[in-house]
């Protein structure tokens, strides 16, 4: 299986020196589908690589610093466009990592900029970015509604001259879901790293990835994830950490991340009967670095969904979705 050949060369990256050609075709396959093509290249850099293998890796060294340069210019416009307000606008994900210089920001692919602002705020926010180039992504009545009366952020917006989204949270998980993060704590709390931006406590940073990980999604693209877990953990207070993660709601979630940060990328772990699904979940890509274990993919994706929101909520979304043409990939 692709994914976990992607999984043991991050953990031990002279392993490659091994590969035949259709290993490293299997190898590559799963780093491009998991968008870890630029942490591997990082991570294989001192690596001596076959002729067909280097120009590969060394295109997605330079994709990555790119997208990074982007993300943080990003970040600056969007500084700058919320100046006059009095509000602390704190980087999440990907464009924490670049603007903090973090390892977990090495060769990672950022897409949308993710901001987190108070809640209070959200209007205020809106109104500074509109003004200021941005724009909705689609103007669909339902989802904007579901966004703004359910959801944890604001529609996506895209900018009408960069062609970039940003995503604007006022807290880590959806309204529906069963926690309860303690959003205004984590924007109190965050680390000031340059002139009008900040982004979330190492211990915070930790929540919200697994919060994004273990308690919102279904695990698509759950290596990356875990990769950033892996590598944001030995910065963190194991005692903070617990506490911080408790005061979220999220204490279970943190520990189960931490068993399958060490188990798939560390010295190993002991894992829970739950852990082992989680663990074939992620690792489920066959030799082409497509998805495999079709039916095991289906039901976390029901479960994703069942996290977000009651039984009820739940079945008149999808319902509205499916009669809107939607379908899960």
């Amino acid at each position: 299986m692709s994914a976990a050949l992607l999984v043991r060369t991050l953990r031990d990256p002279a392993s490659a020196g091994a590969l035949n050609a259709d290993g490293w075709n299997r190898l590559l396959a799963a780093a491009r589908a998991e968008r870890l093509i630029g942490t591997l290249a990082y991570r294989l850099a001192s690596i001596a690589l076959p002729d067909a293998v280097r120009p590969i890796l060394d295109d997605a060294r330079r994709d990555s610093g790119r997208e990074a340069q982007q993300a943080l210019w990003e970040a600056d416009r969007a500084v700058q466009a919320l100046r006059g307000l009095d509000v602390r606008l704190v980087l999440l994900k990907g464009a924490a990592y670049v603007a903090a210089g973090l390892r977990a920001g090495q060769g990672r692919f950022i897409g949308d900029l993710d901001i987190l602002v108070p809640r209070d705020a959200m209007p205020a926010v809106e109104r500074a970015l509109i003004a200021a180039g941005w724009e909705w992504v689609k103007e669909d009545p339902y989802d904007d509604a579901y966004y703004r009366q359910w959801m944890h952020e604001l529609p996506p917006m895209i900018h009408v001259e960069r062609d970039r989204m940003i995503d604007v949270h006022h807290t880590i998980l959806p309204l529906t879901a069963r926690q309860t993060p303690d959003a205004a704590a984590m924007i109190a709390d965050a680390v000031h790293i340059t002139d009008g931006l900040y982004i979330l406590s190492i211990e915070d940073r930790i929540v919200h990835s697994v919060a994004h990980m273990f308690a919102d999604g279904d695990m698509q693209g759950g290596l990356r994830n875990l990769w950033d877990i892996y590598c944001l953990l030995p910065d963190a207070d194991r005692a903070t950490l617990e506490a911080r993660a408790t005061r979220h709601g999220l204490a279970l979630h943190v520990r189960q991340a931490r068993r399958l940060a060490g188990a798939i990328y560390g010295a190993g772990a002991r894992l829970t009967l739950w852990d082992r699904l989680v663990r074939a979940r992620l690792l489920a890509r066959d030799g082409w670095g497509r998805e495999s274990r079709k039916l095991l993919v289906f039901a976390f994706f029901v479960r994703s969904h069942w996290l977000r929101m009651p039984p009820l909520m739940l079945a008149r979304h999808l319902f509205t979705k499916w009669r809107k043409g939607h379908r899960p990939q």
